[in-house]
């Protein structure tokens, strides 16, 4: 669904009369919105004295959209972050290209405009990852651009339960060769150019790893289809199966690798844990329920979008112009044991 304007419903305001607070949907749906009421609220103060309500709003929403508080540089953004969840942390094991823009802020994914993003949580194809991330529009696009969610939860429920409990059951594993021009390079992905680190990483993370020839490498790493969110306990889709898997992949872009490369040397594929094929029609599924749990909004300038990366997955739209949305994340949590107070 998408909106272009915020309902006017259950508007609540803070005891201390800074912040409103309503659904941005009338149905109560993701995701939650704040708006000063008053000039001059300082966003990074007013959350890091409210932790806990905001925690609660996600929790409940899985997304809060703070609007109107005037953020307009990368520098703010940290600010608010930190005050709110803690040190940042570096965006490694990367599976697309962005660049460092100050501090641990990032650039969001740099892939073209006329490309369109699939819903993913972030980090859910490894098993840790953040929870929290949030998203700071310093440029809004011309046309497009959006940065739909969906909540994982619901996600979860709608998909069929005969395919939901065969990827809970046989998990996903995910297979990257990197090398040849056609996806990132290990030296990127590891944020390194030493073989030791990547292994040392690889070894300590329970990622299967390989040197082929010519500089390549090669990587297998076995991973959730479902979780559980440790601090509500509720079950969530949480992979990126159609996201690695060939299918995803742009048509001319398939082709080619179909056409040139044994499936073994494809630069990113998805099967399941046992290394079996993946049903076209699970994943047809998948991307089913993903459309039809999508909701999006038009981004405003200094618009500021936190999410539970657990709870809420979010996507991008093609768009038309210049736009700049930069990206932080916090709170590292690992399916090997928690690291996080979540």
């Amino acid at each position: 669904m998408t909106i272009g304007s915020t309902g006017r419903k259950a508007v609540r305001i803070s005891a201390e009369a800074l912040v409103r607070e309503q659904p941005l949907l009338p149905d109560n749906t993701l995701p939650w919105l704040i708006t000063p009421a008053q000039p001059g609220v300082d966003l990074a103060e007013w959350s890091a004295a409210h932790r806990q309500d905001i925690e609660d709003r996600l929790r409940q929403a899985g997304a809060v959209l703070f609007r109107g508080f005037g953020i307009r540089s990368e520098a703010e953004l940290e600010r608010f972050i930190q005050g709110l969840s803690g040190d940042l942390l570096e965006y490694t094991y990367r599976s697309t290209p962005r660049k460092q823009v100050a501090g641990n802020i990032y650039t969001s994914t740099e892939y073209p405009a006329d490309q369109h993003i699939p819903l993913h949580n972030e980090l859910s194809y490894t098993r840790e990852w953040p929870m929290k991330i949030a998203f700071c529009c310093l440029t809004p696009a011309q046309q497009g651009g959006e940065t739909p969610i969906a909540d994982s939860r619901r996600i979860y429920q709608a998909i069929d339960p005969v395919v939901r409990d065969r990827f809970a059951s046989r998990q996903v594993m995910y297979v990257r060769t990197y090398g040849g021009g056609l996806d990132l390079p290990w030296e990127e992905v590891f944020q390194s150019s030493d073989r030791g680190v990547v292994e040392e990483y690889c070894a300590s993370h329970g990622i299967e790893f390989e040197w082929k020839d010519a500089n390549r490498l090669r990587t297998r790493q076995v991973c959730q289809a479902v979780a559980s969110h440790p601090g509500t306990g509720e079950p969530v889709w949480f992979n990126q199966a159609h996201l690695f898997h060939v299918s995803g992949l742009p048509t001319a872009v398939r082709e080619y690798l179909l056409s040139s490369q044994q499936e073994e040397d494809f630069p990113r594929n998805a099967y399941y844990g046992d290394g079996s094929s993946i049903e076209s029609e699970s994943l047809a599924e998948i991307r089913r329920a993903l459309q039809q749990e999508t909701v999006s909004f038009p981004w405003e300038e200094g618009d500021v979008l936190l999410l539970d990366n657990m709870l809420a997955a979010h996507a991008r739209t093609p768009f038309v112009g210049p736009r700049k949305i930069v990206v932080g994340m916090a709170q590292p949590y690992s399916s090997w044991g928690s690291t996080s107070s979540a």
